[in-house]
């Protein structure tokens, strides 16, 4: 397992990036410096994966899927990015115990607890479930999770977005970390953290899309 493809890679895409956008970053110290963390964003875009990789403080260890890794020059890509593959289609204890050993070994993890880029009115930022396999992959690896809402990022999809302007806005909040209670069970740890989870993502969201220009997110469902 190297760094060196992630560096460059982040290196690379850096400077258009710079050059595209101006990102709001909010709580970014909230990440701790040293240590495993499981950071567990939102996933509403496919540009979440890049941006974050723009604003994270430390290397980050993506949990993507299998189908990434079957096309030959993306899986070779994200392989040597450190990326950790999961079969959605079933249980993969493989890429659990392979997250397991990254977090073992101190690293940042990146789990998008809903699984797949949701759509807006589905997101967990407005409350909607999703499942809590993330907790239970942070008490195996004995680690704090981190919970993470960006918004905006979809933006990037329309080419004008990449004009060297500066103009093009998304947010980035990072939470506090959150730890299993030592005082219960597995399963009850599991479905406690869960819920402070699920609670993290609503009230992160409300603090970012406060703090963003108007119209940069849509407006929240009705109901």
């Amino acid at each position: 397992m190297s760094d060196l493809a992630y560096t460059l890679i982040r290196a690379a895409c850096y400077p258009p990036v710079w050059a595209a956008t101006a990102p709001l970053v909010l709580h970014r110290d909230r990440v701790p410096a040293t240590g495993p963390v499981l950071l567990a964003p939102t996933h509403l875009s496919p540009y979440d994966v890049p941006c974050l990789m723009a604003v994270s403080p430390r290397h980050l260890d993506f949990l993507s899927v299998v189908e990434f890794e079957r096309k030959p020059f993306v899986g070779r890509l994200f392989r040597a990015a450190n990326c950790v593959f999961l079969d959605r289609g079933r249980q993969d204890p493989r890429a659990v115990r392979a997250a397991v050993d990254r977090l073992a070994a101190g690293r940042v993890v990146v789990v998008f607890p809903e699984g797949r880029i949701r759509p807006w009115a589905a997101s967990a930022v407005h409350g909607k479930p999703f499942p809590p396999g993330v907790v239970s992959v942070a008490r195996l690896g004995k680690a704090s999770v981190v919970p993470c809402v960006a918004l905006g990022t979809g933006a990037l999809g329309r080419p004008a977005a990449w004009l060297p302007l500066r103009r093009t806005r998304y947010g980035v909040i990072f939470g506090e970390p959150l730890a299993h209670r030592p005082d219960l069970d597995a399963r009850a740890a599991d479905a406690e953290l869960a819920a402070r989870l699920a609670a993290a993502y609503v009230a992160l969201y409300r603090e970012l899309r406060a703090a963003l220009p108007a119209g940069t997110v849509p407006s929240d469902p009705e109901g």
